[in-house]
């Protein structure tokens, strides 16, 4: 038997993923703002304090973006969601899994490839400076400068779940960037 509250908040995103797909971006908005806890809460739940939790967060929020045209209004919604969620973990786990060795596992592939320094022409500025302004600037303020999501949206102009999507985004164009460098 599921919880009354589950069932509350089940019928009331079913309703308003209903209405966002008929075209109200704001109930769509407002459902992204909610459920933006609620898989933190759930995800926290299965990662523990994870340094990727925010990221993982944000995945399962562009894979509900992406996949929400699949969500069939006549099922609950409640199910649907959580399922793509849990995939969603289950594979940024095994990423991160494949991510991260000990130092005493580290492989001679990886020795071969010194950490990037200034020398080799690798830095925080220059990276940064290849970022799209609009990712650039919710890095600084929330990673950099300290701000919450919350202090940093409203000095931006824009929702909480925008903000926390160009962060999201601007930290995966930082990955590649990296990635492209260490290839050099």
């Amino acid at each position: 038997m599921t919880h009354p509250t589950a069932d509350s908040d089940g019928l009331r995103w079913q309703q308003s993923m209903t209405r966002s797909l008929l075209g109200d971006s704001m109930a769509y908005h407002a459902l992204l703002d909610e459920l933006y806890g609620v898989v933190g809460a759930y995800l926290r739940r299965m990662l523990g304090d994870s340094p990727f939790l925010e990221d993982c967060t944000q995945e399962c929020l562009e894979t509900l973006h992406r996949n929400r045209h699949t969500y069939d209004v006549r099922r609950p919604f409640r199910p649907w969601f959580l399922t793509l969620v849990r995939h969603k973990a289950i594979d940024f786990m095994r990423r991160d899994r494949s991510r991260t060795t000990s130092p005493l596992e580290e492989s001679p592939a990886m020795s071969a490839h010194p950490t990037p320094t200034p020398e080799h022409g690798l830095d925080a500025a220059t990276l940064l400076a290849q970022l799209d302004p609009m990712y650039r600037e919710a890095i600084v303020l929330t990673k950099l400068n300290g701000y919450t999501t919350a202090e940093a949206a409203a000095l931006v102009g824009v929702t909480g779940t925008a903000l926390r999507t160009r962060v999201h985004r601007g930290l995966r164009e930082l990955s590649h960037l990296l990635e492209q460098e260490a290839a050099l």
